[in-house]
Order: structure tokens, then C-alpha cells, then sequence
């Protein structure tokens, strides 16, 4: 890290600044990894505060909302007063949020915990969206993998050590994972500090890239599109990963633990498809990806509420390499769209996932209170269908 912290020279930025990248990745790993943890403790807070499934719902709503709401104000913030050293400050959030969390003896205390570490995913994407983008060079698709990939091992290693550590020592050891944040504080110091020296120059090379060549309509409905696509994606996410343990032990009999596995196995495909659709993207065009994650998975899903145990374990991993591949391409692509609007374009859309996955999470939990958990994949399985409007996106020189 200490060379990538070194006064500032133009050279980076015409080139892919690995050190940088990764460093921003592996914080995204800690990040999600600490956050992933409220969701990994649904089970044990659902027996041990005695909720429904409506109230996990509204767990992960009022997380994701939270951040949802934030998410784009700070990175339209940001665009125009960049503040590098914020990222060491959304860790601390996070931090915060977690000892509450392992203390928190009612729903109401859980619902302010979910707020801060809501609060800490706010402050932390769009700003780590925008360093990842300063220095992806020519890669842009790559560069947005590599730092999805760090917060897809997160939210998959999370739940993991959650099951190692959390459900056999109950709730208050939740709190031992505050002292990743710790490491985390001191590598987007790091960070931080690298994007102070940059910052000016980036900004320069995004207001002179060159024009798209679409009407403001034309760039209003590609929006539109993207986020009906989004809607699509983390809508369906969400009812695997908020009920995906819960569907494994009402349907199959599992236990919390073994149920746990399973879903980390899930979340461990997700972070691999992660890595694919950017490069692809960038070597192939956004579009391409686009069809082929969203729509592409559809038969799968489809297959899924069908399925008995090992072929819901095979299905869950094929969807979820398959649709994670969409979601750096549908970055990079809506950064295209504006490209002097970097972190405003990052905050919408990270806020706009998280929101989807909270109201997502939020009706379905409601579905399968007045219904039953596997109604909610029969009812999810059609979504991805969305991804044929795809067809309407216009193709960018730049994506390709």
C-alpha cells in the first residue's frame, strides 16, 4: 500500500491500479462480511425474540432501506465534494451497528442496529464504487468485479463463521466481529489517502469523456430499464437470501447449521459469477452480459421449487453464478450512460438494490406468512422474464 500511496502522477490512471483495487476489494470483504452477519442471525433472533416471518422482513427493509435512501445523496454529494477519507467512517458505522446487534434484546433494538449498519453501507459503496473506478484504467468491468467479488466472499464467508462462531455461543458473540473493522479502518486510511491524490485528475478525465451520443429520453429510459432489471435481480436474491435457510428446514428437514452451509455455498457461487461479468463485459460489451445473466437464468429458476435436496443445492449454485454476473455490467454500463456522474451513478444504483432487496424481502416475508416459504419461489421463479427488456437498451460504443 505504500507505494499507491505516493504523491499523485497520471500514470495510474491511464493504467489499472491493482494494489488500489484490491485493497478496496478486500475491504468490501470485511465490510459485507460484518454485515452478512444480521443476516446469518435471522434464525436465532427469530426463536429468540419470538418473530414472525413478517418481522424478519421488515429487518432487512429497514437495513436496506436505510441504506437505499442514503446511498444516492452521498454519492451525489460526493461528485461534487469528494471526501476520500469517508470510507474509513462507513466502517466505523458498521462497527457500531454490530455491537448493538449483539446486545439487542428486543425487535425494536434489532431494527436500530439494521439502521447503523445500513448506515455504514451508505457511507461505504458509493465512495469505494467511485476509488474502483479511479483506478480501473481501461478495465472498468474488471476493476467493478474484482471489488464486487470482495463483497460477495464477504456475504458469503459471513454467514459461514456465523454458524462456526455465532449459533454456538449465542447472540453477544456478534460483537467479535466489530475487530475486523478495526483492520478495515486502517487499509481505507490506505485508501483514502491514494484517492486524495487522484481525485482531481479523475474528475477531469470523467467530465471529458467523450459524449454517448443518446438524447437525455434516451439515457432516462436506459435508466429506467436498468432499474427494472435490478428490480428483477435483487428482488429475486432476496428470497434466497433472507429465506433460503428457512425454506431448507421446512421443506427438507435440515438443521440451523446444516442449513447455514447450504447457504454459503449459495453466496460463494454468487461472488464467483461476480468475477465473470465484468471482464466479459468489458471484452464483449455490458448488453450481452446483461441478456444473458437476467434472462439466462430464468430456466433454472423455474426449476428450483421442483427440486428435491441435491438438485436444489445444484440449482441454487448455477442461478447463482449466473445472475451474479449482471450486476457489474449493469454498473459500468449506467456509468457510461454519465459518465461525469460517477458516484451519484454508484449511490443510485447500490441504494436502489438495497432498496429492492429490502422490499423484497419485506413482501415476501409477508407472502410466506399468509402463505408458506415455498410459495415464495414458485411465486419468484417468473422474474427473471424482466430480463427481456433488455431488447431496449441501447448498445454503447464505450461497452465494448
Amino acid at each position: 500500500m505504500t507505494a499507491s500511496a505516493t504523491p499523485p502522477a497520471p500514470e495510474p490512471l491511464n493504467g489499472t491500479t491493482y494494489p488500489v483495487i484490491a485493497a478496496i476489494s478486500f475491504s468490501h470483504l470485511l465490510n459485507d462480511m460484518m454485515q452478512s452477519v444480521l443476516l446469518a442471525l435471522y434464525p436465532m433472533l427469530k426463536l429468540g425474540l419470538n418473530l414472525n416471518f413478517s418481522q424478519i422482513g421488515l429487518i432487512t427493509l429497514t437495513y436496506q432501506i436505510t441504506a437505499s435512501l442514503l446511498q444516492p445523496l452521498i454519492g451525489l454529494y460526493t461528485d461534487h465534494r469528494p471526501k476520500p477519507y469517508s470510507l474509513p467512517v462507513g466502517m466505523g458505522f458498521t462497527l457500531v451497528g454490530l455491537l448493538a446487534l449483539s446486545v439487542a434484546g428486543s425487535f425494536y433494538a434489532v431494527l436500530v442496529a439494521a439502521v447503523l449498519i445500513g448506515m455504514g453501507s451508505s457511507v461505504f459503496h458509493p465512495e469505494s464504487s467511485r476509488v474502483a473506478r479511479m483506478a480501473a484504467g481501461a478495465q472498468p468491468g474488471l476493476s467493478q468485479s474484482l471489488f464486487q467479488i470482495g463483497g460477495n466472499l464477504g456475504s458469503a464467508i459471513g454467514p459461514l463463521l456465523a454458524a462456526l462462531i455465532v449459533v454456538p455461543n449465542g447472540q453477544g458473540s456478534a460483537a467479535w466481529f466489530s475487530l475486523f473493522a478495526l483492520v478495515g479502518v486502517v487499509v481505507l486510511s490506505f485508501v483514502g489517502r491514494w484517492s486524495s491524490h487522484h481525485v482531481a485528475n479523475f474528475r477531469k478525465r470523467m467530465k471529458a469523456a467523450a459524449e454517448t451520443g443518446l438524447s437525455r429520453r434516451q439515457v432516462g429510459w436506459s435508466l429506467a430499464i436498468l432499474g427494472l432489471l435490478i428490480f428483477s435481480k435483487f428482488f429475486y436474491m432476496a428470497s434466497l437470501s433472507s429465506y433460503y435457510t428457512f425454506y431448507l428446514m421446512g421443506k427438507f428437514g435440515l438443521t440451523m447449521s446444516q442449513a447455514q452451509i447450504y447457504l454459503f455455498v449459495f453466496l460463494f457461487a454468487v461472488a464467483a459469477g461476480t468475477v465473470a461479468g465484468g471482464p466479459i463485459g468489458d471484452r464483449l460489451g455490458r448488453k450481452r452480459v446483461i441478456w444473458g445473466s437476467i434472462l439466462g437464468v430464468a430456466p433454472f429458476t423455474l426449476m428450483l421449487p421442483h427440486a428435491d435436496l441435491f438438485w436444489t443445492g445444484v440449482l441454487s449454485v448455477v442461478i447463482g453464478l449466473i445472475l451474479a454476473s449482471a450486476f457489474s455490467a449493469i454498473l459500468v454500463y449506467a456509468q457510461e450512460l454519465l459518465p461525469g456522474k460517477v458516484g451519484a451513478i454508484s449511490g443510485l444504483f447500490f441504494g436502489f438494490a438495497f432498496g429492492m432487496g429490502g422490499i423484497g424481502a419485506a413482501l415476501l416475508g409477508q407472502l410466506a406468512d399468509a402463505t408458506s416459504i415455498e410459495t415464495v419461489y414458485r411465486v419468484c421463479a417468473y422474474l427473471p422474464l424482466i430480463g427481456l427488456l433488455t431488447a431496449f437498451l441501447p448498445s454503447l460504443k464505450k461497452a465494448h
